[in-house]
């Protein structure tokens, strides 16, 4: 967030004197009115004259040989006059001094050589207020006067003047105060600092509602409801609990400041897609920072009904960095009392709101129904990958058949992606960071294998249909990709950490009830690694599979078995699935289709053991009739068919 600078007086007049309001020298060029020069005197007795009145006409400060004068109208409430008389020194001819005005607290201040002096005391905050003062008659001198004067830095004369006035205008100092304090990134800082130092237990303000509590030796706790008076409900209003805790056991007495604000205009430079409620809350303790503590403070908020499509959480407004606003849960828990009351539980304090963010959830309709299709289709593919494999053994046992070889390493994949995504959710609440991490690492594994098999066996029946080779590449290359590249993908995910994890898949009709698994994560990095390895070899084989099983089809079209019906079917399906093609229903979940598309993408992709077994076995009973038949035609599949002769090598 970019810091913004003030770029007229009157800009920085109402927010730069909330900075500092104590005893201070050099920190005090934020303050709202700041004349400074150099008093040239005689060296002798000094003294500071004052005549302050109420009104807003005009303020003149004037020196001469023994007296720096200010006198004018411009306070609110302070009717101030007297004379103090100042440290002189025979050896010093000149005072370096400064004046200071704070319309919104009608404080005004006069520093000489580094000692302050309150003319006027903070009053509270003011509604209307004498500012945005600007340089009126000046009167020259040539010995003794002010030399070198300026107004917030900028110097106005290098000569000596003997007297210069400033007017002012009459503003509504509250409204101006919270137009610029919703501008900026501390903004809620910000009122937070001018609730404290207006010396009084009770400050409204259009923007916020401030009450300030003072914590003694004897404090044990305390409950109380932050009311707004325009509020007609008052049941609306949160309550909050102080605990005896945050006392500090070092200090007699200390102050916390307790902030209601009527806005959410100062908030709403927060994370995108989230929305606050209208209660917010900020707390903090004078000159403390607040941590761990051992009894929580609490803050129960009343609220409308939440959407269904979104959850609340306590979250809290905190600026770390410079001008960079950070919304964090850490250190808070949220306590959903029923849809209209959550508590926030927080043991934490410093500078921020703590607030409840309703955040829009990325919600997936029908997660119940999804979720127990998907867990049936992967327990039928593990039992189906089982015979499968233990049919593929047993059918060439002794003899090392290339294609065979191939089919068992895509069952082996398969039926490990099935296992480790039925055990996911039950890793993922085990509660164990590491056990999650070494499950979401394993399902990748038994995704990116299954997805590289497929991808083998692209490539193993091209080179059966171009016969781009006499004799095929050695078996172990093809393992070697198949699970010798997701081993190493993986390892390397693991070595770069924060990839593998817990991650939540929340339900349209219950966002408070997510379903969990150990999966990769959504931080920054695991998205990155997940749009370009999965998604780009899903990519890679869906379409190498497509184009595949086109070149397929145009090869064995004119065969004689290929014009029976059943045959057509069951070899494109079989293909389909073996090339994963299908897969490619995940590009198409967009539109008024999506949910369909949804229901068929888990159906078919968790069954795909299942329908695998199923065409090897529909394909050795139509090869067995074809063996037995007079004519010796082949009934065979048309890839079954096209792959005899290799196989019979």
């Amino acid at each position: 967030m970019m810091k913004q600078y003030c770029t007229t007086v009157k800009m920085c007049m109402i927010t730069s004197m909330l900075f500092v309001l104590g005893q201070s020298t050099e920190a005090d060029n934020d303050r709202d009115f700041k004349m400074c020069g150099k008093w040239l005197h005689g060296g002798a007795s000094r003294n500071l004259k004052y005549d302050l009145k109420t009104g807003c006409k005009e303020i003149m400060i004037s020196a001469n040989l023994s007296t720096l004068t200010v006198q004018g109208r411009i306070t609110a409430k302070c009717s101030q006059s007297s004379t103090v008389h100042l440290d002189s020194s025979s050896e010093q001819q000149q005072s370096y001094f400064c004046v200071f005005w704070e319309p919104l607290l009608d404080q005004l201040m006069v520093e000489v050589d580094g000692k302050n002096h309150t003319l006027c005391t903070a009053n509270g905050l003011q509604e209307s207020c004498c500012t945005d003062l600007s340089v009126g008659y000046q009167r020259n001198t040539s010995h003794y006067g002010i030399k070198e004067a300026s107004v917030k830095g900028d110097i106005m004369q290098h000569a000596v003047m003997e007297i210069y006035t400033f007017k002012g205008d009459t503003i509504n100092c509250k409204e101006k105060f919270c137009q610029e304090a919703s501008q900026k990134s501390r903004g809620a800082n910000i009122i937070e600092e001018v609730v404290l130092k207006s010396n009084t237990n009770d400050v409204d303000l259009p923007c916020a509602r401030g009450i300030v509590i003072e914590m003694d030796d004897g404090f044990v706790g305390q409950n109380f409801t932050l009311q707004e008076p325009r509020t007609v409900d008052p049941q609306s209003q949160p309550s909050i609990y102080l605990p005896p805790a945050l006392k500090s056991a070092t200090r007699n007495k200390s102050k916390v400041v307790c902030t209601y604000y009527k806005s959410k205009e100062i908030f709403q430079q927060g994370p995108s897609k989230s929305t606050l409620l209208d209660n917010i809350v900020g707390i903090s303790v004078e000159n403390q920072i607040i941590k761990d503590l051992p009894e929580p403070i609490r803050i129960r908020f009343y609220h409308h009904p939440i959407p269904t499509n979104s959850s609340g959480r306590c979250v809290s407004w905190d600026t770390k960095k410079d001008n960079e606003v950070n919304w964090i849960s850490h250190g808070c828990d949220t306590i959903k009392i029923n849809e209209r009351e959550t508590e926030c539980s927080c043991n934490h304090l410093t500078y921020f709101a703590i607030l409840v963010e309703v955040e829009q959830k990325n919600t997936v309709r029908h997660l119940e129904a999804l979720t127990f299709i998907t867990a049936v289709g992967c327990a039928v593919s593990l039992v189906s990958c089982l015979v499968l494999f233990y049919w593929l053994c047993k059918r060439r046992k002794g003899k090392k058949i290339q294609i065979s070889l191939v089919h068992r390493g895509l069952v082996a994949a398969i039926f490990l992606l099935c296992l480790f995504f039925i055990l996911t959710g039950t890793l993922a609440n085990v509660g164990n960071k590491t056990v999650c991490t070494l499950g979401g690492s394993l399902l990748h594994f038994g995704l990116l294998s299954t997805l590289c098999w497929m991808a083998m066996e692209v490539f193993h029946t091209f080179l059966l249909v171009r016969k781009v080779f006499d004799s095929p590449p050695p078996i172990w290359i093809f393992y070697l990709v198949g699970f010798g590249l997701p081993f190493f993908i993986v390892s390397t995910l693991l070595s770069i950490g924060d990839i593998y994890g817990v991650r939540e898949i929340v339900p349209s009709d219950d966002v408070n009830n997510p379903y969990r698994m150990c999966w990769m994560t959504e931080k920054d990095n695991s998205l990155l690694a997940h749009y370009i390895i999965n998604i780009g070899l899903l990519a890679f084989v869906v379409s190498s599979g497509i184009v595949m099983l086109f070149l397929v089809v145009w090869e064995i079209r004119n065969r004689p078995d290929w014009k029976k019906t059943h045959v057509a079917f069951l070899s494109i399906w079989g293909l389909t699935c073996l090339y994963g093609t299908t897969w490619g229903l995940g590009f198409l979940n967009f539109g008024p289709l999506s949910e369909a598309t949804l229901f068929l993408f888990c159906i078919i992709n968790s069954l795909q053991g299942f329908f695998l077994m199923l065409r090897f076995y529909a394909l050795e009973r139509m090869k067995k009739k074809d063996e037995s038949s007079s004519d010796g035609s082949s009934s065979a599949s048309s890839k079954q068919h096209m792959l005899q002769n290799n196989e019979k090598s």
